[in-house]
């Protein structure tokens, strides 16, 4: 993960655009909030109270025992009656009375045919069922309902009916209420005898489902309380419901001791209890006296409907189908018990910080971190918004939107996954591209599977360093100066086999140089035995050149001799720098430094001393274990005042037990400490006894140098006298 720039950008840019995507709140970011918000409700429901609420229902049952609604208005007038007689402290209506009775005396009289005169008139003189009605409602506590409706075509002209005393605090809640054009009212003659008048309708979020019910709204022009607030407003006495805004939308409604939070719209986030048959009395039930002493006693007493055919089923988080009185139900149950939910307005402004915090932290932290770590991190992080989210829910019933948070994170997180892959993907191409032609397989993989280990920059390093030269060149291209290609075809031959056997061996191909080839060992990848590996790949190469030479040999038969190929070997180690060297346009990863200038130099030294392989010291000390090494001189190296001494490798770790290589390394070392010291006798005997124990090492030519040497220093010094 070294590269996030471009993914910390992507990042940013990405999180900056759903901070303003949330700001907009679309439909679908809504929804999703939304239906978090269902599955904490299924969870978790409200624990139900059976001893506050009650509903006296419409069901099938009673429809079938008295006829299709609606019913006689004596009817409901005994309803209410038996709930009064039963202990019911409130009761609210989530059904409409906007006409007239049709089987009141007065509607008899006029329309039923066959009557006569005096029966006529005793029915005029009769009271009207709504006026029965109207005197049992009277006589209690009653909030008759109201409904709200959207298009005007719908419903009749209304009066202007009774309105419930409004009090703000803040700016006008018109502003912010859910609106509906117009109100449908009860009869007048109904609504000047209730002590109450609340709406009954619900406002469904997009998806259908009622989540929140207003407890206030705006219709008609005028604002009206909904019918559990009324209720609640009735039961407490109090003569006025006190709407509290600020400049972000209603806070709260309060009425008696009762302070209700909601949305910015006036609505309550209703905290579901499971649905229970236990709140549900039977209206036929009631008119029978069928119903269990008590069972009212106390209780705020909705009526209304669960029959189907009735059209007053709601979409709910914990049910498809509740009736809707049982919403008004619940939503009295939520207020007394103070277990409405919450979700203010400033719970957006935590959710967008929340939601940034995460995705900076997860921007942050991913450049230095691995995959992982990362992975690790932003599992916690999920983890503890949900367990945050889950407690403000489960125990203060406070709403606060997870999935925001978490789907932000989460799309900041895959961006930056992607870029890095990508990232990643392209500087494996790359490290391939550049060292399959210069490293292993294995290593090109290893380098392209951990990138980290590489140093594209520049670097200080010990490296061992070969430079190997095919002798008499000049001689050979000679020869194919009319075949220009044949030569090519040669040096491809040649090469071949020897950059196998140094790639083969964990080296890096530097350069190929007409005829030369440069390498080096330890970088770009760690190589803790690297001089082992650079000597080990030299012997190789003969190996390989021997192979060549008999093969060309057998190509033209034994008859036409062939000019055999030959290389000189220079190895040395030391510090380098090693790195991207070149302009902008065109770069090579190479090394620099005197240890390279000095490899050179062993490679051009090998053909005066007559051996294929010459060593720097350090390179010597390093193999001497592993290696038959000799020293053959010493040399003046540039910016050093000590002399550093060269040596040649004759063969492997079975060579260094033979005795006659024991011998000649003690020899040897004995003829040039003479030779050093300018003892030409002494030095020339012991040449001669090298020369004999190093024929067997193929170093003829190595003491012919040096008895050619030997003479010359002594004719010198003979002459000087």
């Amino acid at each position: 993960m070294r590269r996030f720039g471009t993914g910390r950008i992507l990042g940013l840019l990405l999180l900056l655009s759903l901070l303003a995507l949330r700001v907009l709140d679309p439909g679908f970011v809504e929804a999703l909030r939304l239906k978090s918000i269902d599955i904490y409700q299924l969870m978790h429901p409200r624990a139900e109270r059976q001893d506050l609420v009650a509903i006296v229902d419409i069901d099938e049952q009673s429809l079938r025992a008295l006829g299709q609604w609606p019913w006689p208005r004596t009817i409901m007038a005994e309803m209410v009656a038996k709930i009064v007689e039963g202990g019911g402290t409130v009761i609210g209506f989530d059904v409409l009375f906007p006409e007239p009775d049709r089987s009141s005396p007065e509607v008899a009289a006029e329309t039923f045919q066959g009557l006569d005169d005096a029966t006529r008139e005793k029915l005029r003189h009769l009271p009207s069922n709504d006026i029965i009605f109207a005197n049992a409602i009277r006589a209690s506590a009653v909030v008759l309902g109201r409904s709200g409706y959207r298009v005007s075509g719908s419903v009749p002209t209304a009066q202007a009916g009774i309105q419930t005393g409004i009090a703000t605090l803040g700016p006008d809640p018109r502003l912010f209420l859910v609106e509906f054009p117009h109100l449908l009212q009860n009869l007048a003659v109904l609504d000047e005898a209730a002590q109450g008048h609340g709406m009954f309708s619900v406002s469904p979020d997009r998806d259908g489902v009622v989540r929140r019910l207003p407890v206030v709204a705006v219709a008609g022009g005028t604002i009206v309380p909904s019918l559990s607030l009324e209720m609640l407003r009735v039961a407490t006495g109090s003569e006025t419901v006190l709407v509290k805004t600020d400049p972000s939308g209603v806070r709260s409604v309060r009425v008696g001791a009762f302070e209700i939070p909601t949305d910015g719209k006036g609505r309550v986030w209703v905290h579901y209890s499971s649905p229970n048959l236990g709140r549900y009395i039977s209206a036929i039930d009631l008119l029978r006296d069928r119903v269990p002493a008590g069972a009212l006693a106390g209780k705020m007493v909705l009526i209304g409907t669960s029959a189907a055919g009735l059209l007053d089923l709601k979409v709910t988080p914990i049910h498809p189908a509740l009736p809707g009185v049982e919403l008004h139900a619940q939503l009295l149950e939520s207020a007394l018990t103070g277990s409405t939910l919450s979700r203010p307005s400033y719970t957006a402004f935590i959710e967008l910080v929340l939601a940034a915090l995460m995705s900076v932290m997860l921007i942050a932290k991913a450049p230095k971190v691995n995959a992982g770590t990362l992975f690790a991190l932003g599992g916690a992080t999920a983890a503890v918004t949900l367990g945050v989210s889950w407690y403000l829910f489960a125990g203060l019933d406070l709403l606060i939107d997870y999935t925001f948070p978490l789907v932000a994170s989460f799309l900041v997180y895959a961006v930056l996954v992607c870029t890095n892959y990508v990232t990643v993907s392209a500087d494996r191409y790359r490290i391939r591209s550049a060292f399959s032609q210069y490293l292993s397989p294995e290593l090109v993989e290893q380098l392209a599977q951990s990138p980290e280990k590489l140093t594209l920059g520049g670097e200080q390093r010990e490296l061992t360093v070969l430079f190997s030269d095919v002798r008499g060149f000049t001689a050979i291209s000679e020869l194919y100066k009319d075949d220009p290609n044949g030569l090519t075809a040669l040096i491809n031959r040649l090469f071949t086999p020897l950059t196998r056997d140094i790639i083969k061996r964990r080296g890096t191909i530097d350069k190929y140089m007409g005829d030369a080839i440069m390498a080096f060992w330890n970088a770009p990848l760690t190589d803790p035995n690297h001089e082992v590996n650079a000597c080990e790949a030299a012997f190789a190469m003969l190996d390989s050149l021997k192979a060549l030479n008999e093969q060309r040999q057998r190509e033209v038969g034994d008859n036409q001799p062939v000019s055999p190929l030959r290389v000189g070997i220079g190895l040395n180690t030391g510090l380098c720098v090693v790195g991207n060297f070149g302009s902008d346009l065109h770069f090579n990863y190479s090394v620099l430094g005197d240890t390279v200038n000095l490899a050179s130099r062993l490679e051009g030294l090998t053909k005066l001393y007559g051996v294929p392989i010459v060593v720097g010291e350090k390179t010597a000390r390093a193999v001497r274990s592993r290696f038959a090494v000799l020293e053959v001189d010493h040399l003046q190296v540039r910016g050093k005042r000590e002399l550093e001494r060269i040596f040649t490798i004759v063969g492997h770790a079975d060579v260094l037990g033979d005795p006659d290589f024991v011998e000649l390394v003690e020899r040897n070392g004995d003829m040039l400490a003479a030779y050093r010291n300018c003892d030409w006798p002494q030095a020339l005997e012991l040449n001669f006894l090298c020369r004999e124990l190093g024929k067997k090492f193929g170093l003829d030519d190595y003491y012919e140098l040096y008895v050619q040497r030997i003479r010359h220093r002594a004719n010198t010094s003979v002459s000087s006298s």
